[in-house]
């Protein structure tokens, strides 16, 4: 979910936060607003559930829907407000997700789920799935229920209520309104026929928003929290954020907050959100966050379902790949399809996408997703309008700024490569001969590998009171550009490694997951592991004046990074201490790329123990993180094992030319 554009709305993020150029202009919109109110009417409904609970709704009808002329539904549910309320209030942008849809004309409807704003009933932070899916015809106060029910009965609802519908509903949403699309699947309504959960929320320990492999995402949570976790007694048409926040070094301010356990204070949460505090409490992948993960429950699917997400997507990168992954793997018959663009977090709904940070694609790439992948989508399974032949997955190239198709991803014609690292600083990849077949990273590499001397093993000091920073500069909230920055700031540090290659003599292109897998010790007992690809450009790069960060000599511009807590290494439901300075191994994965390194570049890696305060610090000591003291924050030793046996590594699925 966006933890810092989720109460804009979906028309929010359609306008926040992007250059004056690439917005629309006042004319479009006021051609926009014209075309709403000349094509649809306004409703706004109370639906009621199987268990007697009333979800507040507004539909958005085109007006020759009654008139021989029937339209499918196109339905996001979402916990961020299907505003605007009001008969005279429209959405001046267009009723639908997209200029595009609404040009297309479905009866557009907005939903506000349990709990949220002005729908009745209690909100529970990624619904837990039954087991089950109950009777229709259990009803009553005390019927089951989860998020795919509800859906189910608000689609009931539509049909026989809302004159002027072909029959056909399909459903969309971005990033936690992505949830919601993706829990619509499990037992499907018979006239749900498209879905396509973009950046959807899907395993909040592992990967998304809340914990990535364990470690909590301090930065984004404390912000989100403030806004959305505000106590709801009754129905609200509006949120408050719990305290005033106005922080203009978010690296010093959360250093002075000291522990997490201080967000507790009076001046902040003053235990007033429960779902920080659930977050916080639950801090191993217990039956809270399992039964918040939507994967298993992903099966029996029959709509055919686009998967959207963004390589760029600081929040629910994770959440787009492994929704498709999951559906892929429980449904073999399924009509299931993957788009990644270079996008940050619902990117693609924006007018223009042609420029991200330092980088410029040369093209706009969240036109041509909506043109020619969205829009088609939609008018295929639920109007039978045009065709529909997308590859199983389009994808784009960050490296060529291209878009690719396959037939399956991670292709299967990559390749696991493994890169050594080595105490001299050197990158050493295995030679193209010793490549495997494409395999899943965890089963990857169990003889052990021939690399070259010298050996031991690389250290540095991580201190917790001087966190490596996860982004340069001086910064107020999260910037999302850390996603592509520049590396050199952090290399310069004598708590981060560095691993690079000699010059590429060829182009290499790097498909699918990264396999981390770390020797390493430390003189406490707990540690993160930071792992960075990087690809470095050579010393002689021509600035291109069109985008000059972008080709400066020697950028490191970051490709895949993520977090691993050291305590979950033998399982995230089984913390375990380290034995001070026991060389022990830590293996985890980094999130899919798809980026071509050209000939002349390097290969770099950069291993570290902090990344703040995007990610809490670690005491680097067992301790229970949530309530630490200050006291319990020690300087450890870190050391990173070269030996044989004791081979630290990064595996890369490269295509083969």
């Amino acid at each position: 979910m966006s933890r810092f554009l989720f109460f804009l709305g979906l028309a929010g993020l359609a306008l926040a936060a992007r250059p004056a150029a690439a917005q629309t202009t006042a004319a479009t919109r006021a051609q926009d607003s014209a075309f709403v109110r000349q094509n649809y009417r306004k409703v706004e409904q109370l639906i009621p559930m199987r268990d007697g609970t009333k979800l507040a709704t507004i539909l958005y009808v085109p007006l020759d829907a009654a008139k021989g002329h029937p339209y499918p539904f196109l339905l996001e549910r979402t916990p961020y407000s299907a505003g605007p309320r009001g008969a005279d209030s429209y959405l001046t942008r267009g009723p639908g997700p997209s200029r595009e849809l609404s040009q297309e004309k479905y009866i557009f409807v907005y939903q506000d789920v349990r709990g949220r704003y002005l729908s009745e009933g209690q909100f529970e932070e990624m619904t837990p799935a039954l087991a089950s899916h109950p009777t229709k015809a259990a009803k009553g106060k005390n019927a089951p229920h989860d998020e795919s029910t509800d859906t189910y009965d608000t689609i009931e609802w539509l049909l026989k209520n809302v004159a002027g519908n072909n029959g056909r509903v399909g459903i969309m949403g971005i990033s936690y309104p992505g949830f919601y699309a993706s829990a619509s699947l499990p037992f499907a309504h018979p006239a749900l026929k498209a879905v396509s959960p973009q950046a959807p929320v899907t395993d909040e320990f592992i990967g998304d928003d809340a914990r990535h492999n364990g470690a909590f995402f301090l930065l984004d949570n404390f912000d989100f929290t403030n806004y959305f976790d505000v106590p709801r007694p009754q129905p609200l048409a509006e949120y408050q954020q719990l305290f005033p926040l106005k922080i203009a070094d978010a690296y010093q301010f959360f250093l002075d907050l000291g522990p997490i356990k201080n967000a507790n204070q009076t001046k902040y949460f003053n235990q007033r959100a429960r779902i920080w505090n659930e977050y916080l409490a639950h801090d191993t992948y217990d039956a809270y966050w399992q039964a918040r993960n939507i994967r298993p429950h992903l099966t029996g699917v029959k709509p055919a379902v686009l998967v959207v997400g963004g390589w760029f997507d600081a929040e629910d990168l994770f959440g787009a790949l492994h929704t498709y992954q999951a559906i892929e793997k429980q449904n073999p018959g399924a009509t299931n399809r993957l788009v990644m663009g270079p996008w940050t977090h619902g990117a693609w709904s924006r007018p223009d996408w042609s420029k991200f940070g330092p980088l410029s694609f040369g093209q706009n790439t969240a036109a041509y997703y909506r043109q020619q992948l969205e829009t088609p989508f939609f008018n295929y399974y639920l109007k039978d309008k045009g065709t529909f032949n997308a590859a199983e997955a389009t994808v784009f190239d960050t490296g060529t700024n291209e878009w690719k198709t396959y037939p399956a991803w991670p292709p299967k014609a990559s390749q696991l490569r493994p890169f050594y690292f080595q105490q001299d600083g050197t990158l050493y990849g295995v030679a193209e001969g010793q490549l495997a077949p494409y395999q899943k990273i965890a089963n990857h590499v169990t003889r052990a590998p021939v690399i070259p001397t010298p050996l031991g093993f690389s250290e540095y000091i991580s201190d917790p009171a001087h966190p490596v920073p996860y982004a340069e500069g001086v910064l107020s909230s999260r910037n999302n550009e850390y996603m592509v920055q520049d590396q050199r700031f952090a290399a310069q540090r004598p708590d981060v490694l560095t691993f690079q290659t000699a010059p590429l003599a060829q182009d290499m292109t790097v498909a699918g997951p990264l396999g981390v897998y770390l020797w390493v010790s430390t003189s406490g007992t707990d540690a993160d592991f930071v792992v960075k690809l990087i690809d470095v450009l050579p010393d002689d790069a021509v600035a291109d004046p069109a985008a000059p960060s972008t080709t400066l000599p020697g950028t490191q511009r970051l490709v895949r990074a993520d977090v691993f807590r050291g305590r979950y290494r033998t399982g995230f439901d089984k913390p375990t201490a380290f034995q001070p300075n026991v060389p022990t191994e830590v293996k985890y994965e980094l999130n899919d790329v798809l980026h071509t390194f050209k000939k002349g570049h390097c290969l770099l890696v950069q291993v570290q123990s902090t990344w703040f305060p995007l990610v809490d610090r670690n005491p680097q000591q067992f301790v229970n993180i949530s309530t630490a003291e200050a006291g319990d924050f020690k300087k450890a030793t870190i050391r990173v094992y070269h030996e044989p046996g004791h081979a630290s590594s990064l595996t890369l699925p490269v295509l083969g030319r």
